[in-house]
């Protein structure tokens, strides 16, 4: 029997004695097949055997790779940052500052693990895009470490969602460190001896539309991955669906970029951030989404959208040359 749910079409098999025979009942069925509770398979029960080997029994398979490619950005991003800033104010001025491992530099690595791991949720159809656009087909297979991203997109948004929610939670809760209030003191003191009035406001508006940025980003970063869940997803059509994941994803991205953008502002031309002669971390993050901005922003030319849009209708190179074949000859 075929359904329709969600503009996609299911079928629902029924086994071939269905209305004809009474149903089996329960203690029957599981005294031939054998009770989980009572130590699994009986040994009179074939069925359970062959059955039991297909059953799945890994817990939450499709969530390994994406995350341990969280764990490890966060590993990188963690050390690049203690690097940067607690062992060279250790070394250069002998300053301790191993009190902003739990929580500081922890702060500073979330956004950056949560903003790669948007980038490569959009990364892979651009590679996909190009793909298709190159082959003028879209009936050819791609490679299986593409099809395998691909079909990891979903964890992976669910876990910079998840990176973005505790990088907001670990804001909050920065102004509550002990070491925060001993530095705003520290800071007033400085202050005292020139009385007069404190404003940056080029700093001001900085911090403004850096916080409004990253408010809008972390909301539609929750659309997103409540139209990821199963009972929601199912209640949209395939339109409102692809809208919502790739439209509303890619503004998403790029409130994120703009968010980085507005912190960075003019850090990055700045030698004194340069600490080990290494850059500030939110330029390295740059990179991945600014090369998936730019190539979606491609894509949309005339040129390069049309020829696509024909590919994903079924349009193929081949059989266009096939047709200019006769009226050549």
């Amino acid at each position: 029997m075929w359904t329709h749910l969600s503009g996609k079409l299911q079928v629902v098999p029924f086994p071939p004695h269905w209305g004809r025979t009474p149903p089996t009942p329960m203690p029957q069925v599981t005294g031939q097949l054998g009770s989980p509770l009572a130590g699994g398979a009986r040994a009179g029960s074939p069925f359970l055997l062959h059955l039991w080997p297909a059953m799945p029994l890994h817990l939450l398979p499709g969530w390994k790779v994406p995350t341990l490619l969280a764990l490890g950005l966060f590993v990188c991003f963690y050390g690049y940052n203690f690097i940067r800033d607690v062992l060279h104010p250790y070394v250069q001025e002998n300053k301790n500052k191993f009190y902003k491992l739990p929580v500081s530099v922890v702060n500073t690595t979330l956004p950056c693990v949560a903003y790669m791991l948007l980038s490569l949720v959009y990364l892979p159809g651009v590679l996909a895009a190009a793909l298709q656009l190159q082959r003028g087909t879209k009936y050819r297979r791609f490679p299986d470490w593409l099809d395998h991203w691909l079909q990891h997109r979903k964890q992976i948004g669910l876990l910079s969602f998840f990176c973005a929610v505790l990088h907001a939670l670990y804001s909050f809760c920065l102004p509550l460190r002990r070491s925060h209030r001993y530095d705003l003191v520290n800071l007033a003191i400085k202050q005292m001896p020139p009385p007069g009035y404190l404003w940056d406001e080029e700093e001001v508006w900085r911090m403004e539309i850096y916080l409004s940025l990253g408010v809008l980003a972390l909301g539609t970063l929750s659309l997103l991955a409540v139209t990821s869940l199963p009972s929601i997803a199912n209640s949209l059509n395939w339109r409102e669906f692809s809208f919502v994941q790739s439209t509303l994803g890619f503004v998403a991205l790029v409130l994120s970029t703009l968010h980085t953008l507005t912190y960075g502002w003019t850090r990055a031309f700045e030698e004194s951030r340069y600490k080990f002669y290494l850059p500030p971390t939110f330029t390295l993050t740059l990179l991945v989404p600014c090369v998936v901005i730019l190539a979606k922003g491609l894509f949309l030319l005339p040129c390069f959208s049309r020829r696509l849009a024909k590919i994903r209708r079924g349009w193929e190179k081949d059989e266009s040359s096939s047709q200019m074949d006769p009226l050549i000859h």
